[in-house]
């Protein structure tokens, strides 16, 4: 069982926010274009100043404690069953990647529902996400707004390593016209924001102290 982080300081989160904006700074992107979006997964609801959450119950448990004072994204994997639940708390639900959570935004979704679709543009097996090669076909079934897509490149020590995926899905959004690219954690989001990442996924980076003499 994954313990809770406990004993966040709002300081210290802020000045590792700080820390990370200025990385993007000089990685060549204007901070106010990519949006650092807090994985709140494991983070109790007492210690907020984030986000996005992983897991429906936990979204709608924290959503409801504090009514209106933050943007939710929903950025876990997506059950279908789970739709209903989260779509009144969420900016974006960043996961969608099937048909049966297509016919459920289309049951509960609105005017205003907008979505980001997850690509699995590495074809890894068993992981999340559609192939590139299904995107045309499955922007055509959605009865809401996509405005986006998502991915999470192979688990790699070098982030180097997910430039190509993350450079591959920016040409499949661009191709499509959509603006948001949902890309990069902790690991490798500096790579993400060259490659143009409007939304950046952090959660280490935010919560633990910053390393000796980082600015």
């Amino acid at each position: 069982m994954v313990e809770l982080i406990r004993g966040l300081e709002a300081d210290a989160v802020r000045a590792n926010l700080e820390r990370v904006r200025s990385q993007i700074a000089a990685a060549g992107r204007d901070p106010a274009e990519v949006e650092v979006l807090a994985a709140v997964k494991y983070v109790p609801a007492e210690a907020l100043d984030v986000l996005g959450e992983n897991r429906a119950q936990d979204l709608v448990e924290k959503a409801e404690a504090y009514p209106g004072m933050f943007t939710w994204d929903f950025i876990g994997h997506l059950q279908s069953r789970k739709v209903r639940h989260v779509l009144p708390y969420v900016r974006y639900i960043e996961t969608v990647a099937s048909d049966s959570a297509l016919e459920q935004l289309g049951r509960h979704g609105d005017d205003s529902t907008e979505v980001l679709v997850e690509v699995n543009v590495a074809g890894e097996q068993g992981k999340s996400g559609i192939a590139p090669a299904e995107l045309p076909g499955f922007l055509e079934r959605s009865p809401v707004r996509v405005v986006g897509l998502m991915t999470m490149p192979p688990l790699a020590h070098d982030p180097e390593d997910s430039r190509r995926h993350f450079a591959a899905l920016r040409v499949l959004a661009a191709e499509y016209g959509l603006r948001e690219l949902s890309m990069g954690t902790s690991q490798d989001y500096l790579v993400a924001v060259q490659e143009g990442a409007t939304i950046v996924r952090l959660g280490t980076s935010l919560y633990q102290p910053p390393p000796l003499g980082a600015s």
